[in-house]
């Protein structure tokens, strides 16, 4: 028996080492000795030693278990589901230019934890993208045993030799297999764990098991509904002086509710029926307006700013719906129209969401003019515009500056100026630009690569007569977080989509971390929408997060200060569903004016600590256990940033959990999280 190789250079070596691993197993299992004959091959080619070498330090002690006899359901991934023996898109496995029989192709972020039944002595792998990439991803992986770091690739690209993996395994509990992206996004990282196995101990008992994440009832109270008028939302808004203005107040308490408003500018009134708040401002400005709200068991107060000025939108993140991640291309007027109603019904609208956006399919084909013409799917575009408004809440709508939107249809390219006309006729008050088709159109380098259509279009934004918040999405490509404001957005996507699984929440939540700092009033990171309640992208289902998963969802979506649009069936929802949606305290995070981020001050796969000022001078505080099982999860004042007795409100239970000094830590549930509020 033979095998081929060169070994011309370290990589090559590496690859021959590779290749007479592989080849000595296979001689084995046939019957023969393969150290003899290995000893013979190497008498003919003095280039094996090197291959002897790496043999004789990788030779397992006991059985071989390889990582894909695990069960790796799981495993959690952003993109895909795990392979055996393949690449995450049932290629080969390939590690620059060198293909692998075994292992287990996965994608960014990739987490598995497995219990190793004191069966373990070592674990051996090749590590790093897979050439179906082309050219694409960063990814690093970890190993880490009983809660510590015992390999780091650092961040491996396309065409990067395969890093060997070599973990001590004597005396541990579990150990943990993650794979981060090396960059913002996740896109394109395919990462693969080749020829990888556990050397077991001898006389083993068991094998080594994948765990998974045990069910815990969610770590929250769902409060009755309070009697007593109260105000929630936004505490600033802004808008273009001449323009349409548009606020529908959100205010809770036992029906009737009565509105009033002292301050409001010339131009500007209150419906004291429905709250909604309409006109227009008579210039540029800054108002502090009182808002009153009277019930049947009282009144409330609370103070609302109203600036005036170009390009004042979105000074907190936008809050509202989406169609696509529960309707996907089934959407159509009817089923705009019934979110529309039942975000009034159900409540959302009385804690401050406001934007109903349809997303892609409900373009039609474009005059000889050029004018885009909607399909059959929606009739009247006008008039769902004006049946939006009339509930107080504000319309969005979609686009793509390529040729075609993501699902085919005809998109804004060269028709920029055409478009944004018929949006402004149509009363959109929100446009979602999808990068899409563009590429295949697009000119220029680096940042203007990405940068060139999103300010066409913000131009051609800007010459109608109306306000319409332009959010970015393009998935975080050419650092867009670096330039988006620049570029005259209002939000931007950071992230590729967003599904319902561990593996994509965490990604998205591990990807924010390095860059809250572009965040800011006006202008918003977006690691996309909500994927709690009924979802599935044409085919609802109930969110495959775990109850638990989807309180750390919204949790730090709102440390992130990032825009919330929640994706599910508007007009199905659960009491939970409703409930982590309407938390006026967690909402309140959101919506700070500070307009803050988040900062990750703990990090390892079991646990995470972030901390947010807040702009009465408190700090939000989340506390996420990110592993398998319950565990206590721990911050100090120094890594918070903080001094002193300090007092503690758990946002989620809605309760005061007394004073602490120093430090502050809860048992949290898998995959949970606890949300304080410390303050002074």
């Amino acid at each position: 028996m033979t095998h081929k190789y060169k070994a011309h250079s370290k990589k090559n070596l590496r690859r021959a080492a590779l290749y007479a691993t592989a080849w000595t197993g296979a001689v084995a299992a046939l019957g023969f000795n393969a150290h003899a004959i290995k000893a013979d091959h190497a008498e003919k080619c003095a280039r094996c030693m090197a291959e002897d070498a790496y043999f004789e330090q990788q030779a397992p002690v006991g059985d071989r278990f390889d990582l894909s006899q695990v069960n790796l359901s799981y495993m959690t991934q952003g993109f895909g589901s795990p392979r055996t023996n393949q690449s995450v898109d049932g290629n080969p496995i390939t590690i620059d230019q060198v293909v692998y029989s075994t292992g287990v192709g996965t994608h960014a972020v990739s987490t598995l934890m497995v219990d190793l039944n004191k069966t373990a002595q070592s674990f051996h792998a090749m590590v790093g993208l897979d050439d179906e990439t082309k050219g694409k991803g960063k990814v690093v992986f970890q190993v880490w045993v009983d809660g510590h770091l015992r390999f780091d690739s650092g961040v491996m690209s396309y065409g990067d030799a395969a890093k060997p993996v070599d973990v001590n395994l004597a005396g541990a509990k579990s150990v943990t297999f993650l794979v981060n992206p090396g960059t913002a996004g996740i896109d394109f990282d395919h990462a693969d764990w080749a020829d990888a196995y556990f050397t077991l101990t001898p006389n083993h008992v068991g094998l080594p098991q994948a765990a998974s994440v045990p069910s815990a009832p969610p770590r929250l109270v769902i409060p009755k509904p309070s009697p007593l008028p109260e105000i929630h939302g936004a505490p600033i808004v802004g808008a273009t002086p001449h323009y349409p203005f548009l606020f529908r107040v959100p205010a809770t308490g036992m029906a009737p509710l009565y509105f009033h408003a002292k301050g409001l500018p010339a131009g500007l009134k209150i419906n004291s029926s429905t709250g909604i708040i309409s006109g227009s401002l008579p210039h540029n400005g800054r108002w502090n307006v009182t808002l009153i709200v009277n019930g049947r068991r009282g009144h409330t107060t609370r103070q609302l700013v109203i600036v005036g000025g170009k390009h004042k939108l979105a000074l907190t993140p936008p809050m509202g719906w989406n169609s696509w991640n529960v309707w996907a291309g089934a959407v159509d007027q009817q089923k705009m129209l019934a979110s529309a109603q039942a975000m009034i019904s159900s409540g959302l609208a009385a804690h401050g969401y406001q934007y109903v956006n349809i997303d892609d399919t409900w373009e039609g084909p474009r005059t000889k003019q050029g004018v885009i013409t909607t399909n059959q799917k929606f009739p009247n575009m006008a008039q769902l515009g004006r049946d939006i408004h009339s509930m107080g809440l504000k319309f969005g709508i979609y686009s793509s500056p390529g040729p075609t939107t993501c699902a085919g249809f005809p998109a804004s390219y060269r028709h920029e100026l055409q478009d944004a006309q018929s949006y402004a006729k149509w009363g959109v008050d929100y446009l979602k630009y999808d990068w899409c088709s563009y590429q295949n159109v697009a000119v220029g380098t680096g940042t203007e690569y990405y940068a060139l259509p999103y300010w066409v279009m913000r131009k051609s934004l800007d010459t109608v007569d109306r306000d319409i918040l332009f959010s970015f999405c393009q998935y975080g490509m050419g650092d867009v977080w670096k330039w988006g404001a620049r570029a005259g957005g209002n939000c931007w996507r950071t992230t590729g989509d967003i599904n319902d699984s561990w593996g994509s929440l965490i990604g998205i939540i591990n990807a924010q971390a390095p860059i809250g700092r572009y965040n800011g009033p006006g202008h918003w990171n977006d690691p996309d929408m909500l994927v709690v309640g009924d979802v599935g992208w044409g085919h609802p289902h109930p969110s495959r997060l775990t109850p638990n998963e989807q309180l750390t969802h919204i949790s730090m979506w709102c440390m992130f200060s990032a825009p919330l649009l929640v994706g599910c069936d508007m007009t199905n929802l659960s009491p939970f569903t409703k409930a982590i949606l309407t938390n006026d305290e967690v909402l309140a995070i959101n919506q700070d004016p500070l307009g803050e981020t988040a900062r990750r001050v703990v990090y390892n796969p079991q646990e995470q600590v972030w901390v947010r000022p807040l702009a009465d001078g408190s700090h939000a505080v989340a506390l996420l256990n990110t592993g398998f099982q319950p565990m206590k999860v721990m911050a100090t004042w120094k890594q918070l940033g903080l001094t002193g007795r300090l007092k503690a409100r758990d946002l989620w239970l809605h309760k005061d959990v007394g004073t602490h000094a120093g430090a502050i830590g809860y048992v949290v549930p898998p995959h949970g999280v606890v949300l304080l509020k410390l303050w002074r």
